[in-house]
C-alpha cells in the first residue's frame, strides 16, 4: 500500500501536507522545502494564509526571508482550501492541544482537522499527529474518525505520531537538528514515517504511538517538576538572604548528575503549562493520581501571586505606598525571551492579580506591541506596549521584569524607576550599581 509513499520519499517526490502553519507548521514545512521537497500548508486562517503566500511569516522570531525564499523557490504554498488534502501523500498535523477551562484535555482542533482529512483523504497516505497529548490520543480518538471515510488503518492509509520539538527563539537548535522520537502501531506505517521525516532530520523509531506519545510528556514533565522545585527554593533561599541564581550557578559547576533550572514568575508556553495535565487526565482512567505532577503544577502557578505579594511587601517597606493605586510597569508579555509568544503566559496572570489588588498596570514588549485576543484574558485584547525610552521617575512607582528580553535597556529603566521586581535575574550586571532599587524575587 504505502511502497509508492516510500519510493517519493526516496527520490523527493514527495508531496507533503502540513495542517497549521504557527510555531510548529512553518519550520516543518521550510524543513522539507530546504531539502527540495514539496509542500502545501493548510490553515483555516485565510488571513495567515495570505501572509505566508506573500512571503511574509507574521512571526518576529522567523524572518520573512525565509518565508519567501520558500515561496520563491516554487515548493511552498498555503491554502485554506481542504481538497488540497487530497492532493499530498503525507499529512502532518501541527494544531493547538490546550486545556480547557476545567485544566482537562481539549481535544476540539485535533478533532475538527480528522474530521476535515476523513473528508478528503484518498486511499496511500500517510496521518500523523504532531501535537503533544495524552498516550492513546492517536489510536483511540483519530484513527476511529479517520476510519469513518471508509478507508482502513494499515489496509488503506497509515496513521503515526512524532511529537514536535520545537524551542521557538533557540538559536542552538532547529527542526532539521533535533531528533525526531516517530511511533506507529503497524510496521508499515512506521516505515513510511520513517522515510517521510528522514529526509529532514534524525528520526528514533519506537515500538507504537502510545510509546511516542508518553515520551513527549516525559520531556515536558521533567522540566515541569524540575522548574518547580527551583521556584520552591528561590522562595527559601529569599528568605535566608542567599541569591538562588547564585546558587544554580555554583551547582552546575559539577560535571555531572545535575542540570540547571532557572526559577520565574511562572512558567508559561504551549507545552511546559499544559502538558502534564494531559498525562494526569489519562492517569485517572486507571485510577491512579499523579501527586507529583499536581505539586508542580500547585508550585508553578503559585508563582504570580508570589510575586505580586514581593512587590507589595517591597513597596511598603520602601515607598511606604500599597499597591492599590500604585503605577505599575511589567516588562515583558512573553512566556520567553526574544520570542513574540504569549501563550499561557504567567505575565497575563500577574496583570490580573495586580489589577485585582488595584494596580494601574502598563507593560512593555518589545515584541507584543498589541495583546492579541486569548482565551484566559480576553479583556486585554488591544492594550499596546509603553514606549520606555523617555521614561522619567515619576512615571512608575514600581517595575517588574518578567521576561528578560535582551533589546530593552534596562540601564534606563533602573535609572528612572525606584523599585525593580527582576524575577529573572535580568538586572545581574546592573546590581552593584543599583543596588537599593533592585529585588530579586
Amino acid at each position: 500500500m504505502l511502497n509508492t509513499l516510500i519510493e517519493k520519499c526516496h527520490n523527493k517526490s514527495v508531496k507533503v501536507g502540513i495542517i497549521g502553519l504557527g510555531y510548529v507548521g512553518l519550520p516543518l514545512a521550510e524543513a522539507y522545502v530546504n531539502v527540495g521537497v514539496s509542500v502545501i500548508g493548510y490553515d483555516v486562517n485565510q488571513d495567515r494564509v495570505d501572509i505566508l503566500n506573500s512571503g511574509q511569516s507574521g512571526m518576529k522570531h522567523i524572518d520573512d526571508s525565509r518565508v519567501k525564499s520558500m515561496v520563491d523557490k516554487g515548493l511552498f504554498k498555503a491554502s485554506s482550501n481542504p481538497n488540497v488534502l487530497s492532493e499530498v501523500d503525507t499529512i502532518l498535523i501541527a494544531v493547538p492541544t490546550p486545556l480547557d477551562i476545567h485544566h482537562q484535555p481539549d481535544l476540539t482542533y485535533v478533532i475538527k482537522t480528522c474530521e476535515v482529512i476523513r473528508d478528503h483523504m484518498r486511499e496511500g497516505q500517510l496521518v500523523v499527529l504532531e501535537s503533544t497529548t495524552y498516550p492513546g490520543t492517536t489510536a483511540e480518538v483519530m484513527k476511529p474518525i479517520l476510519e469513518q471515510s471508509g478507508l482502513k488503518e494499515g489496509e488503506d492509509f497509515a496513521l503515526a505520531y512524532s511529537p514536535e520539538r520545537e524551542d521557538p527563539g533557540n538559536p542552538n537548535f532547529n527542526t532539521s537538528t533535533i531528533p525526531k522520537v516517530v511511533g506507529s502501531d503497524t510496521s508499515e506505517g512506521l516505515k513510511a514515517a520513517l522515510a517521510v521525516y528522514d529526509l529532514i532530520v534524525n528520526t528514533v523509531p519506537v515500538k507504537d504511538t502510545r510509546t511516542a506519545e508518553a515520551a513527549k510528556l516525559v520531556e515536558n514533565i521533567y522540566r515541569w517538576v524540575n522548574i518547580a522545585t527551583v521556584n520552591e527554593m528561590k522562595i527559601i533561599f529569599d528568605k535566608m538572604g542567599i541569591d538562588v541564581w547564585a546558587v544554580i550557578d555554583a551547582a552546575k559547576t559539577k560535571p555531572f548528575g545535575f542540570h540547571a533550572f532557572y526559577p520565574g514568575p511562572g512558567v508559561g508556553g504551549h507545552c511546559i503549562r499544559i502538558d502534564p495535565y494531559y498525562l494526569s487526565y489519562k492517569a485517572r482512567e486507571f485510577g491512579l493520581s499523579t501527586q507529583f505532577i499536581e505539586l508542580a503544577g500547585h508550585i508553578n502557578q503559585s508563582m504570580p501571586r508570589h510575586i505580586v505579594t514581593r512587590t507589595l511587601e517591597e513597596l511598603s517597606l520602601r515607598q511606604r505606598k500599597a499597591l492599590a493605586g500604585s503605577k505599575v510597569l511589567l516588562c515583558g508579555l512573553a512566556y520567553k525571551k526574544d520570542i513574540d509568544d504569549m501563550r499561557e503566559s504567567p505575565s497575563l496572570d500577574l496583570i490580573s492579580i495586580l489589577e485585582e489588588h488595584g494596580a494601574i498596570v502598563a507593560y512593555h514588549d518589545p515584541y507584543i506591541p498589541v495583546v492579541p485576543t486569548t482565551r484566559e484574558h480576553p479583556e486585554y485584547s488591544g492594550r499596546e506596549s509603553v514606549d520606555i525610552t523617555g521614561i522619567k521617575n515619576c512615571d512608575y512607582d514600581v517595575a517588574i521584569i518578567a521576561t528578560d528580553h535582551t533589546n530593552v535597556d534596562y540601564k534606563l529603566l533602573c535609572e528612572n524607576t525606584p523599585l525593580l521586581i527582576d524575577t529573572r535575574n535580568a538586572l545581574k550586571d546592573l546590581t552593584s550599581e543599583f543596588k537599593d532599587k533592585i529585588v530579586k524575587a
